[in-house]
């Protein structure tokens, strides 16, 4: 290490000493990164350190502590990962651009283009000039999706950033902790977990549990801390049973016990409405041998020592999962009667199962990705080519959170090829899977050789053949159904098509009819040098976007008009005449809960499948006649509508109305169990608008309240008041 580094970096350390702070050393991280990689470049390493050091001086952390400490605990994550030189550089660098006065010119200069590539690529999307923070986030994502599809390190340095912030959340307001912890959950251990990084992606669901449903988190703690001894016990003399059976037939192994993660106990408690105490998987056993073959020789000598229970074998060995996860699982009825959760893999597929693509990933510099991890992960590709149909950024990052959806199901094409899709697909997601022709073809679908409806789900192992019919078309109907993001966006794009074809007739007629009353002659006015100004003045790039806009509702004919004709109606009579072309005038109550582009007296309606409440993200959709129906951005009706008659709207904080909303409660039955939670509903100032009670013959009652709120933080204490009622399992918002 160069003389001058070793000063400096003693000088920084020794100064954060004496103000009582706590931090790693860089030594401490180059001596690991030396032991995983003895060709490591430490130069560039210790080059960043420095330059990061000098940028964030100065600075702290909500902590208190510098700044510094952060992306040096990033860099710590990276080099525990195994990860190269140049991805530690930048993990120490990840946020000079964004924090600091360090400019992109700076960093391509010092560090070299590929260092770069990657901090660019992580960098936050904090000074644009979008709408809002939720607009913002969307398109940070989207920016993250595209630089990790040109190189993965992006994504590996932004879930190693995220794990720190994570670990230090605490810090954080209450309201801005459950905004990043649903954030996490929605996105980046979802993306671990389909990146094959599990031990990362249990860190992050836990704590995000914890900072989201701490009431539940630590109800699971108390229970795991209450029978702790007892369950160590356990592990032991199971661990004592297999090793015994292992040792006999000459099979050298190790054996791990372990308790589930919080989460995921969690999870299966709501999914299956299970009380803690009816899981029976809350502790799952790990066999780890050399070789392959003697796995498959290990599953058999624990079937003949415990009854498998059917159906819960799983062999990803031979079928691995998408991220390349490969092991064999299976569950026995243990020595107690009780069942037993066992996975059986060796020393490498360990540490594949631990590190995810990081373990594929050649250690030595200037190498990249090998060719067999980089097709395992084609799906973050798909993601991009999907991208470029949506224009709308929440629209991308809601199907960003479907395409990282974690179960799925394995199929087969007729010739026995391997194919994968969410869990809750159907024939036209496999259709499309195949290619975008076949979905757009598809008339019907056989699995297992037998016809079936198109929205059938399908489950692992079935046989896919798909019916095809030249000059077929999508369905709109179809939308109702699909799972994948390929699919949906394949088919909103033909309708987009069909639309527009339609819109530009539409608008032209209307044009046409416009003109001549103003004694124009459209056609001829269309092919005018002043045409190219006016579609520019309205921020069109052609003439057919242009008329498709008047056919779509979004503009008026009269506004095309004005521009070459000034002595029309004012301004007000315009607007009159947008307002009969979007629908009537709203004469009852002046005052109402949602502003469109800031014109007056619109008929609102609110959509009945989604019933947004201020403080939801929310879109408008013109429907000619009809006025403009509101929507939640994320609803799926919403998703199925024609972008081009999407219009801006915005909640009127105001109004002082209430909304409806409906909700799900979920509890063990009991006595007065209603009455509680009525009274909870009441006493938050919420008014019950329906109510229904059903009990289910597992001792669990679902109750479906329609309750009117004032916003979103109104619901949120209702939803928190209902939570606290003895026996309620969950509670949430639901849709139509």
């Amino acid at each position: 290490m160069p003389a001058e580094i070793c000063r400096f970096g003693l000088e920084i350390y020794r100064h954060y000493l004496t103000m009582g702070v706590s931090m790693i050393r860089i030594n401490e991280i180059v001596d690991k990164i030396a032991k995983n990689n003895p060709d490591a470049d430490l130069d560039l390493i210790e080059r960043a350190y420095i330059y990061s050091a000098r940028v964030h001086e100065g600075q702290n952390r909500l902590s208190g502590e510098p700044y510094l400490s952060h992306p040096l605990e990033v860099a710590d994550i990276l080099a525990d990962m195994k990860l190269d030189s140049v991805s530690i550089a930048a993990g120490l660098l990840h946020d000079v651009i964004e924090d600091t006065h360090a400019t992109p010119e700076d960093i391509k200069n010092v560090f070299g283009e590929e260092v770069f590539h990657i901090v660019f690529g992580v960098t936050k999307l904090g000074a644009l000039p979008l709408d809002s923070s939720q607009a913002r986030q969307a398109e940070s994502i989207r920016k993250m999706i595209l630089a990790m599809a040109d190189d993965i390190r992006v994504i590996l340095i932004k879930l190693a950033d995220r794990l720190h912030n994570m670990r230090t959340i605490q810090f954080h307001k209450e309201s801005k902790r459950k905004e990043i912890a649903q954030e996490t959950l929605d996105i980046y251990s979802p993306i671990a977990a389909r990146l094959g990084i599990y031990r990362m992606k249990k860190e992050l669901e836990d704590i995000s549990f914890m900072n989201l449903n701490y009431s539940e988190y630590s109800k699971i703690k108390s229970r795991i801390t209450q029978g702790r001894k007892e369950s160590e016990k356990y592990i032991e003399t199971v661990k004592s049973f297999i090793q015994k059976k292992m040792m006999e037939a000459n099979l050298k192994c190790e054996v791990l016990g372990r308790f589930k993660h919080f989460f995921s106990i969690y999870q299966k408690m709501i999914n299956q409405q299970l009380e803690f105490k009816d899981i029976y998987d809350i502790i799952a056993f790990r066999i780890i041998l050399d070789a392959i073959p003697q796995c498959y020789e290990a599953l058999g000598l624990l079937h003949s020592m415990w009854k498998p229970i059917p159906k819960k074998f799983k062999d990803y060995i031979a079928v691995p999962k998408p991220n390349m996860y490969q092991a064999l699982h299976t569950t026995v009825i243990g020595p107690f009667g009780e069942r037993v959760e066992i996975q059986i893999r060796t020393w490498e597929l360990d540490r594949i199962a631990k590190s995810g693509i990081a373990a594929h990933w050649s250690y030595k510099e200037g190498k990249y990705i090998d060719e067999k991890a980089s097709k395992a992960f084609s799906w973050i590709q798909d993601l991009v080519e999907d991208q470029e149909n949506f224009g709308d950024p929440n629209e991308f990052l809601e199907n960003v959170r479907i395409d990282l959806f974690p179960d799925e199901v394995y199929l087969f094409t007729p010739q026995g090829a391997i194919k994968t899709l969410p869990r809750g697909a159907t024939p036209v997601d496999f259709a499309y899977l195949i290619h975008s022709e076949v979905g757009n073809q598809c008339t019907g679908a056989k699995v297992n050789g037998r016809m079936v409806p198109l929205k059938t789900e399908l489950e692992t192992g079935n046989t896919i053949e798909i019916i095809t019919s030249k000059g077929h078309h999508p369905s709109k109907d179809w939308l109702n159904f699909v799972k994948t993001v390929k699919a949906r966006s394949r088919i909103r794009h033909w309708i987009k098509v069909q639309e527009k074809e339609r819109s530009l007739t539409l608008g032209r007629e209307m044009c046409e009819k416009a003109f001549r009353k103003y004694r124009l002659n459209f056609n001829e006015t269309v092919k005018s040098d002043k045409m190219e100004r006016v579609i520019a003045d309205f921020g069109f790039k052609s003439l057919d976007d242009l008329i498709a806009s008047v056919g779509y509702g979004k503009i008026t004919p009269l506004q095309i008009v004005r521009k070459f004709s000034p002595k029309t109606e004012t301004e007000e009579e315009q607007k009159s005449i947008l307002t009969k072309v979007i629908g009537r005038v709203r004469k009852k109550k002046p005052r109402k809960g949602v502003v469109v582009k800031g014109v007056d007296d619109i008929l609102i309606k609110f959509g009945r499948c989604c019933e947004p409440v201020p403080g939801d993200a929310i879109t408008g959709y013109i429907t000619r006649g009809y006025g403009v129906t509101v929507h939640r951005t994320s609803c799926v009706n919403a998703l199925k509508m024609s972008p081009e008659r999407q219009i801006d709207v915005e909640w009127n904080i105001d109004s002082g109305e209430t909304y409806p909303v409906k909700i799900r409660v979920r509890s063990y039955d009991r006595v007065g169990l209603l009455a509680d939670v009525s009274s909870n509903i009441s006493k938050n100032a919420a008014n019950i608008l329906n109510a229904k009670s059903e009990a289910n013959e597992d001792k669990t009652v679902t109750s479906l309240f329609t309750i009117a709120v004032e916003d979103t933080d109104h619901l949120n204490r209702v939803l928190s008041a209902i939570k606290k009622v003895k026996n309620v399992q969950e509670v949430k918002r639901i849709d139509h």
